[in-house]
Protein backbone atom coordinates (compact mmCIF):
# COMPACT_ATOMS: atom_id res chain seq x y z
CA UNK A 1 0.00 0.00 0.00
CA UNK A 2 1.46 3.15 -1.18
CA UNK A 3 1.81 5.93 1.35
CA UNK A 4 -0.26 9.05 1.27
CA UNK A 5 1.91 12.42 -0.64
CA UNK A 6 3.04 14.53 1.98
CA UNK A 7 1.61 18.03 1.42
CA UNK A 8 3.94 21.31 2.94
CA UNK A 9 3.83 25.13 2.70
CA UNK A 10 4.77 27.24 0.11
CA UNK A 11 7.72 28.58 2.09
CA UNK A 12 8.81 25.13 3.16
CA UNK A 13 8.57 23.40 -0.31
CA UNK A 14 10.78 26.54 -1.63
CA UNK A 15 13.03 25.85 1.40
CA UNK A 16 13.10 22.49 0.40
CA UNK A 17 14.08 23.70 -2.91
CA UNK A 18 17.02 25.83 -2.19
CA UNK A 19 14.52 28.98 -3.71
CA UNK A 20 13.70 32.38 -1.75
CA UNK A 21 10.46 32.46 -0.63
CA UNK A 22 9.80 35.42 -2.71
CA UNK A 23 11.10 33.89 -6.14
CA UNK A 24 9.05 30.36 -5.40
CA UNK A 25 6.16 32.34 -4.99
CA UNK A 26 6.43 34.44 -7.94
CA UNK A 27 7.38 30.82 -10.11
CA UNK A 28 4.33 29.24 -9.12
CA UNK A 29 1.91 32.53 -10.25
CA UNK A 30 4.16 32.17 -13.58
CA UNK A 31 2.89 28.98 -14.05
CA UNK A 32 -0.37 30.01 -13.62
CA UNK A 33 -1.29 28.17 -10.09
CA UNK A 34 -1.54 31.33 -7.74
CA UNK A 35 -2.64 34.72 -8.34
CA UNK A 36 -2.15 37.92 -5.94
CA UNK A 37 -5.35 39.60 -4.84
CA UNK A 38 -5.59 42.26 -2.25
CA UNK A 39 -2.29 41.72 -1.15
CA UNK A 40 -2.20 37.91 -0.63
CA UNK A 41 -1.76 34.85 -2.49
CA UNK A 42 -4.66 32.70 -3.77
CA UNK A 43 -4.98 29.04 -5.31
CA UNK A 44 -6.33 28.96 -8.98
CA UNK A 45 -8.01 26.02 -10.54
CA UNK A 46 -4.60 25.08 -11.81
CA UNK A 47 -3.01 25.32 -8.24
CA UNK A 48 -6.16 22.99 -7.25
CA UNK A 49 -5.64 20.60 -10.02
CA UNK A 50 -1.92 20.25 -9.27
CA UNK A 51 -2.54 19.79 -5.77
CA UNK A 52 -2.82 23.14 -3.79
CA UNK A 53 -4.79 23.17 -0.81
CA UNK A 54 -5.58 26.05 1.60
CA UNK A 55 -5.07 25.89 4.97
CA UNK A 56 -5.99 27.96 8.02
CA UNK A 57 -3.86 28.35 11.57
CA UNK A 58 -4.68 30.27 14.65
CA UNK A 59 -0.79 30.79 14.61
CA UNK A 60 -0.10 31.53 10.91
CA UNK A 61 -3.39 32.61 9.09
CA UNK A 62 -4.05 31.63 5.62
CA UNK A 63 -1.76 29.75 3.67
CA UNK A 64 -0.88 27.23 1.06
CA UNK A 65 0.19 23.79 1.19
CA UNK A 66 1.41 21.87 -1.83
CA UNK A 67 2.54 17.71 -2.17
CA UNK A 68 6.40 17.55 -1.97
CA UNK A 69 6.63 16.25 -5.72
CA UNK A 70 4.96 19.41 -6.95
CA UNK A 71 6.11 19.48 -10.57
CA UNK A 72 5.90 22.94 -11.43
CA UNK A 73 5.64 24.18 -14.92
CA UNK A 74 8.65 26.43 -16.08
CA UNK A 75 7.91 30.22 -17.18
CA UNK A 76 11.02 30.09 -19.69
CA UNK A 77 9.34 32.34 -22.45
CA UNK A 78 9.19 29.09 -24.53
CA UNK A 79 7.34 27.04 -22.38
CA UNK A 80 2.69 26.96 -22.97
CA UNK A 81 1.53 26.71 -19.74
CA UNK A 82 -1.65 26.39 -17.99
CA UNK A 83 -4.16 28.69 -16.15
CA UNK A 84 -7.54 28.90 -14.94
CA UNK A 85 -8.21 29.81 -17.94
CA UNK A 86 -6.87 27.10 -19.95
CA UNK A 87 -3.81 26.17 -21.68
CA UNK A 88 -1.79 29.38 -22.47
CA UNK A 89 0.67 30.01 -25.16
CA UNK A 90 3.83 32.56 -24.64
CA UNK A 91 4.88 34.30 -27.56
CA UNK A 92 7.76 31.85 -28.23
CA UNK A 93 4.91 29.34 -28.42
CA UNK A 94 2.76 31.25 -31.36
CA UNK A 95 5.85 31.77 -32.92
CA UNK A 96 6.65 28.15 -33.55
CA UNK A 97 3.11 28.11 -34.72
CA UNK A 98 2.92 30.89 -37.17
CA UNK A 99 6.54 30.24 -38.36
CA UNK A 100 8.10 33.81 -37.01
CA UNK A 101 10.48 34.67 -34.74
CA UNK A 102 8.99 35.28 -31.30
CA UNK A 103 10.74 39.27 -31.37
CA UNK A 104 8.09 39.51 -34.59
CA UNK A 105 5.46 37.98 -32.95
CA UNK A 106 5.74 40.04 -30.09
CA UNK A 107 6.20 43.37 -32.85
CA UNK A 108 3.08 42.30 -34.46
CA UNK A 109 1.06 42.13 -31.02
CA UNK A 110 2.48 45.34 -29.99
CA UNK A 111 1.00 46.99 -33.39
CA UNK A 112 -2.03 45.50 -33.17
CA UNK A 113 -2.10 47.55 -29.66
CA UNK A 114 -2.71 44.04 -27.50
CA UNK A 115 1.31 44.90 -25.40
CA UNK A 116 2.89 47.38 -24.70
CA UNK A 117 6.87 47.82 -24.37
CA UNK A 118 7.86 48.05 -20.52
CA UNK A 119 11.29 49.12 -19.13
CA UNK A 120 12.27 44.92 -19.90
CA UNK A 121 9.86 42.67 -21.31
CA UNK A 122 6.22 43.25 -22.22
CA UNK A 123 3.05 44.22 -20.65
CA UNK A 124 -0.37 43.57 -21.47
CA UNK A 125 -3.10 46.49 -22.72
CA UNK A 126 -6.67 46.28 -22.29
CA UNK A 127 -6.97 45.86 -25.51
CA UNK A 128 -5.13 42.16 -24.87
CA UNK A 129 -6.80 41.61 -21.34
CA UNK A 130 -10.14 41.76 -23.76
CA UNK A 131 -8.75 38.83 -26.24
CA UNK A 132 -7.62 36.66 -22.57
CA UNK A 133 -4.32 37.10 -22.77
CA UNK A 134 -2.71 37.43 -19.48
CA UNK A 135 0.40 39.43 -17.97
CA UNK A 136 3.02 36.83 -16.39
CA UNK A 137 6.48 37.92 -14.59
CA UNK A 138 9.13 35.41 -15.11
CA UNK A 139 10.58 34.33 -11.53
CA UNK A 140 14.07 34.44 -11.77
CA UNK A 141 14.31 37.74 -13.90
CA UNK A 142 10.97 39.46 -12.59
CA UNK A 143 10.50 40.40 -16.45
CA UNK A 144 7.20 40.57 -17.42
CA UNK A 145 5.76 39.10 -20.34
CA UNK A 146 2.04 38.21 -22.10
CA UNK A 147 0.48 34.50 -22.66
CA UNK A 148 -2.13 34.16 -24.58
CA UNK A 149 -5.20 31.33 -25.47
CA UNK A 150 -5.02 29.10 -27.72
CA UNK A 151 -7.60 30.79 -29.55
CA UNK A 152 -5.16 33.55 -30.39
CA UNK A 153 -4.29 31.51 -33.67
CA UNK A 154 -7.83 31.88 -34.88
CA UNK A 155 -8.08 35.53 -34.21
CA UNK A 156 -9.22 37.72 -37.39
CA UNK A 157 -7.10 40.75 -36.67
CA UNK A 158 -4.24 38.66 -35.87
CA UNK A 159 -4.59 36.22 -38.86
CA UNK A 160 -4.76 39.53 -41.23
CA UNK A 161 -2.06 40.85 -39.84
CA UNK A 162 0.11 37.72 -39.87
CA UNK A 163 -0.26 37.56 -43.33
CA UNK A 164 0.66 41.23 -44.30
CA UNK A 165 3.81 40.72 -42.19
CA UNK A 166 4.38 37.37 -44.23
CA UNK A 167 3.57 38.91 -47.65
CA UNK A 168 0.46 36.55 -47.83
CA UNK A 169 -2.20 38.86 -48.02
CA UNK A 170 -4.37 39.10 -50.66
CA UNK A 171 -7.92 40.40 -52.31
CA UNK A 172 -9.30 36.48 -51.63
CA UNK A 173 -8.27 37.00 -48.01
CA UNK A 174 -11.51 36.55 -45.25
CA UNK A 175 -11.93 40.31 -45.25
CA UNK A 176 -15.25 41.22 -45.63
CA UNK A 177 -16.20 44.71 -47.59
CA UNK A 178 -19.76 45.96 -46.95
CA UNK A 179 -21.67 47.39 -49.47
CA UNK A 180 -21.14 50.66 -47.71
CA UNK A 181 -17.46 50.60 -47.76
CA UNK A 182 -17.75 49.74 -51.43
CA UNK A 183 -19.54 52.63 -51.86
CA UNK A 184 -17.64 54.96 -49.91
CA UNK A 185 -14.61 54.15 -51.95
CA UNK A 186 -16.38 54.41 -55.13
CA UNK A 187 -17.43 57.73 -54.11
CA UNK A 188 -14.12 58.50 -53.45
CA UNK A 189 -11.44 57.00 -54.62
CA UNK A 190 -7.80 56.93 -53.63
CA UNK A 191 -6.49 59.65 -56.39
CA UNK A 192 -3.93 61.55 -54.88
CA UNK A 193 -0.40 60.69 -53.73
CA UNK A 194 1.41 61.38 -50.69
CA UNK A 195 4.79 62.68 -50.43
CA UNK A 196 5.52 59.24 -48.87
CA UNK A 197 3.83 57.51 -51.15
CA UNK A 198 0.19 56.75 -49.87
CA UNK A 199 -2.40 57.26 -52.20
CA UNK A 200 -5.34 58.93 -50.16
CA UNK A 201 -9.18 60.35 -51.05
CA UNK A 202 -9.01 64.01 -50.42
CA UNK A 203 -6.64 66.63 -49.92
CA UNK A 204 -6.96 67.11 -46.15
CA UNK A 205 -5.85 63.68 -46.05
CA UNK A 206 -3.14 64.10 -48.08
CA UNK A 207 -2.28 67.48 -45.78
CA UNK A 208 -2.12 65.38 -43.07
CA UNK A 209 -0.33 62.31 -44.52
CA UNK A 210 2.62 64.89 -45.75
CA UNK A 211 2.86 66.66 -41.98
CA UNK A 212 3.16 62.94 -40.11
CA UNK A 213 6.04 62.44 -43.12
CA UNK A 214 7.68 65.13 -42.48
CA UNK A 215 7.63 65.34 -38.94
CA UNK A 216 9.75 61.86 -39.58
CA UNK A 217 6.33 60.13 -37.61
CA UNK A 218 5.64 56.58 -38.91
CA UNK A 219 2.03 55.76 -39.61
CA UNK A 220 0.15 54.20 -41.73
CA UNK A 221 -2.86 54.84 -44.02
CA UNK A 222 -6.41 53.19 -43.65
CA UNK A 223 -5.47 50.61 -41.67
CA UNK A 224 -7.52 47.74 -40.25
CA UNK A 225 -8.52 48.50 -36.62
CA UNK A 226 -7.16 44.69 -34.39
CA UNK A 227 -11.47 44.01 -33.69
CA UNK A 228 -13.31 41.85 -34.88
CA UNK A 229 -15.45 44.05 -36.58
CA UNK A 230 -14.57 45.22 -40.08
CA UNK A 231 -13.48 48.77 -39.40
CA UNK A 232 -10.02 51.27 -41.08
CA UNK A 233 -8.96 54.56 -39.34
CA UNK A 234 -7.84 57.11 -41.70
CA UNK A 235 -4.60 57.18 -40.00
CA UNK A 236 -2.50 54.91 -37.37
CA UNK A 237 0.27 55.79 -35.46
CA UNK A 238 2.26 52.75 -33.87
CA UNK A 239 4.35 54.64 -31.21
CA UNK A 240 1.42 55.47 -28.57
CA UNK A 241 -0.94 53.29 -30.73
CA UNK A 242 -2.81 56.26 -31.68
CA UNK A 243 -5.91 56.32 -34.49
CA UNK A 244 -6.43 59.61 -36.64
CA UNK A 245 -9.76 60.36 -38.04
CA UNK A 246 -10.35 63.38 -40.75
CA UNK A 247 -14.54 63.96 -40.89
CA UNK A 248 -14.53 65.96 -43.80
CA UNK A 249 -18.18 65.56 -45.03
CA UNK A 250 -20.39 66.88 -42.44
CA UNK A 251 -23.37 67.68 -44.34
CA UNK A 252 -24.04 63.69 -46.02
CA UNK A 253 -26.30 61.90 -43.75
CA UNK A 254 -25.01 58.76 -44.55
CA UNK A 255 -21.49 59.92 -43.35
CA UNK A 256 -22.60 61.03 -40.41
CA UNK A 257 -24.03 57.62 -39.40
CA UNK A 258 -20.97 56.18 -40.58
CA UNK A 259 -19.08 58.64 -38.65
CA UNK A 260 -20.88 58.23 -35.36
CA UNK A 261 -20.91 54.31 -35.75
CA UNK A 262 -16.94 54.42 -36.16
CA UNK A 263 -16.36 56.72 -32.75
CA UNK A 264 -18.41 54.22 -31.07
CA UNK A 265 -16.72 51.18 -31.88
CA UNK A 266 -13.15 53.71 -30.81
CA UNK A 267 -15.00 54.35 -27.49
CA UNK A 268 -15.84 50.42 -26.65
CA UNK A 269 -12.52 48.91 -27.55
CA UNK A 270 -10.64 52.10 -25.69
CA UNK A 271 -8.81 53.22 -28.14
CA UNK A 272 -6.64 56.66 -28.75
CA UNK A 273 -8.04 58.78 -31.40
CA UNK A 274 -7.54 61.85 -32.58
CA UNK A 275 -10.58 63.97 -34.72
CA UNK A 276 -9.52 66.64 -37.59
CA UNK A 277 -11.81 68.74 -39.06
CA UNK A 278 -11.33 71.09 -41.92
CA UNK A 279 -9.93 73.91 -39.79
CA UNK A 280 -7.74 71.70 -37.66
CA UNK A 281 -6.29 70.67 -40.73
CA UNK A 282 -5.40 74.67 -41.94
CA UNK A 283 -3.60 74.73 -38.65
CA UNK A 284 -2.01 71.00 -38.30
CA UNK A 285 1.13 72.89 -36.75
CA UNK A 286 -0.61 73.83 -33.74
CA UNK A 287 -3.21 71.02 -33.56
CA UNK A 288 -1.03 67.63 -33.96
CA UNK A 289 1.84 68.55 -31.42
CA UNK A 290 -0.39 68.88 -28.89
CA UNK A 291 -2.81 66.10 -29.49
CA UNK A 292 -0.47 63.61 -30.07
CA UNK A 293 1.99 64.35 -27.06
CA UNK A 294 -1.13 63.60 -25.06
CA UNK A 295 -0.59 59.55 -26.06
CA UNK A 296 3.24 60.19 -25.61
CA UNK A 297 4.05 60.89 -29.56
CA UNK A 298 6.89 63.72 -29.61
CA UNK A 299 6.91 66.12 -32.88
CA UNK A 300 9.72 68.26 -34.13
Amino acid sequence: MSSEIKKISTSALAKQRGLVSKEFFQALSGAGYIERKNDAWHLTEAGLQHGGENKTSPKYGDYIVWPENLELLGSDSSTEQQSSSGKLMTASAVAKQVELSAQRVNALFSELGWIKKALKGWELTPQGKAINGVQKEDYRSGVPYVSWPESILENKAFMLSLKEVKGEHDDSSEVTTTSEQVSFREKFPAKLRTADGHMVRSKAEMLIDNWLYMAEIVHAYERKLPIEEDMYCDFYIPTGKVYIEYWGYENDDKYIARKKQKIDLYNKYGFHLIQLNDDDVKNLDDVLPKMLLKYGVQTY
